[in-house]
């Protein structure tokens, strides 16, 4: 009977000792440092993979199915527009817009060499997205 009565005082005082530390994970968790949106969030900035077929739009020859990367999601930090003052009777630019975009942070060069008619390669290049960031757009 001491047993699981020392079984059961355990179970309690570690339920008591790791809720509170759960609630202030939680709370922290909702927004990352820089304001983006919570990485536990499905919709958030990040990398997804899909898988595309390459193929030369002149030359007759042999495609290749690839796996590529792309950004795609969403930020947290507020868009906005707001009227710029001019002293000037021409307003170039009227308005200055911050936004953030979910756009490719790191990537790396590959390349895919199809074979043609006649035995002649060509080589078609692209970026595979390694990591995503919520970056200011430009």
């Amino acid at each position: 009977m001491k047993i699981i009565s020392s079984v059961v005082n355990s179970r309690i005082a570690f339920f008591f000792l790791m809720c509170p530390m759960l609630l202030i994970l939680n709370c922290t968790a909702s927004k990352t440092e820089n304001g983006n949106v919570p990485e536990t969030d499905p919709e958030r900035c990040m990398r997804h993979h899909f898988v595309d077929t390459i193929s030369h739009p002149l030359y007759k020859c042999n495609s290749k199915m690839v796996l590529l990367a792309r950004c795609e999601g969403r930020c947290g930090q507020t868009s906005r527009a707001e009227p710029l003052i001019s002293f000037s009777p021409i307003l170039k630019q009227p308005f200055k817009s911050t936004c953030h975009c979910c756009r490719p942070h790191t990537s790396k060069l590959k390349a895919v060499r199809l074979r043609c008619t006649g035995g002649t390669r060509v080589t078609a290049t692209y970026r595979y997205i390694l990591a995503c960031v919520c970056e200011e757009c430009i």
